[in-house]
């Protein structure tokens, strides 16, 4: 548990997930704020207007954070990696790619990489590479997601088995049970996304909170199967047609122009569901509050240590230790 609070220089083992083009600095230096490892995602967005919000997160906080680059999304992974370099961001995670060319470069001007994986496969070649720590992210989670469809319960305790370093879960982890049961599985840690949406200093819709907090345990569908590739959103009206047309034939370039950031903002930013849509996880079904990111991470740790000590009572009483 303290090696990756060791690493990143944080309180708490708990990372926030790039949240591509919604990401801003408000929720990204509360989450550093707090004692967590908040997270600006790069998404598709230009550099000139990443490097603006690392500089306002910048103001806001003086503790680390991390900048998410998705290798293969974004036009501009050399130039943000220069910027990391520049701003000498704490950490670099690197996701929807081969790591490899960049991590080293990184290493050596003293930033932490972090690769998120989805099977041991991807876990092994990333520590090869020379990877610091790895987030390997469950098919429950939000967004865009490996086809492999690996749950975070399977998924966790093979790659911690194969590797040698930290590593971090993430997919349907969204209270201390959760974070209590990724310690279990082996994971020195947690990445969340759908949780922090809905808390205070997030600024999304209303909407999108609200979504969250009236889903269920099946109020998540997946998008992009017929094409071998998987994003997780909320249903909604916008949603289900895409899924309705994906069933109809949609071509690939419809279902990449219809997917595309335009129409995450739309749901997300102005919380119209019947033109866009929000990624969510299927640990929205669990979400009933919204509150300030250093309550959420503060109970979230105290919550997990309880759970470990009643686990930890219960067992020793029934074999008699």
């Amino acid at each position: 548990m303290n090696d990756a609070c060791d690493l990143l220089g944080i309180q708490y083992p708990i990372v926030q997930g790039g949240m591509g083009n919604i990401s801003n600095a408000c929720l990204t230096s509360a989450v550093s704020e707090a004692g967590g490892l908040g997270t600006v995602g790069a998404g598709t967005m230009n550099p000139e207007k990443v490097e603006k919000m690392i500089l306002e997160i910048k103001q806001m906080t003086k503790q680390p954070f991390s900048l998410n680059i998705p290798i293969t999304v974004t036009p501009y992974t050399e130039k943000l990696i220069e910027l990391a370099l520049k701003h000498r961001v704490k950490a670099v995670s690197l996701s929807a790619g081969n790591p490899a060319p960049y991590i080293q470069k990184l290493k050596g001007n003293g930033i932490k990489t972090m690769v998120i994986v989805g099977s041991v496969k991807h876990a092994k070649k990333a520590e090869e590479a020379g990877a610091d720590l790895l987030v390997a992210e469950g098919f429950e989670a939000a967004g865009i997601n490996s086809h492999l469809e690996l749950t975070t319960l399977a998924l966790i305790p093979q790659i911690v088995d194969h590797v040698k370093i930290p590593v971090l879960a993430a997919g349907g982890i969204g209270d201390g049970r959760g974070l209590a049961a990724a310690l279990m599985l082996g994971a020195s840690g947690v990445q969340m996304g759908t949780r922090f949406i809905a808390t205070k200093e997030a600024p999304f819709h209303d909407r999108y909170k609200q979504k969250i907090l009236t889903s269920d345990d099946t109020g998540t569908v997946t998008l992009g199967r017929s094409f071998g590739g998987i994003r997780r959103v909320l249903k909604g009206n916008y949603a289900l047609a895409m899924l309705d047309a994906e069933k109809q034939g949609m071509t690939l370039d419809q279902f990449r122009e219809k997917t595309s950031e335009e129409y995450h903002i739309k749901g997300a930013i102005y919380g119209d569901f019947d033109r866009g849509y929000v990624n969510g996880g299927q640990i929205s079904g669990l979400i009933r509050n919204i509150p300030s990111v250093k309550e959420l991470i503060e109970n979230l740790m105290a919550h997990a240590e309880y759970q470990i000590q009643q686990v930890h009572t219960a067992f020793n009483k029934k074999h008699g230790k």
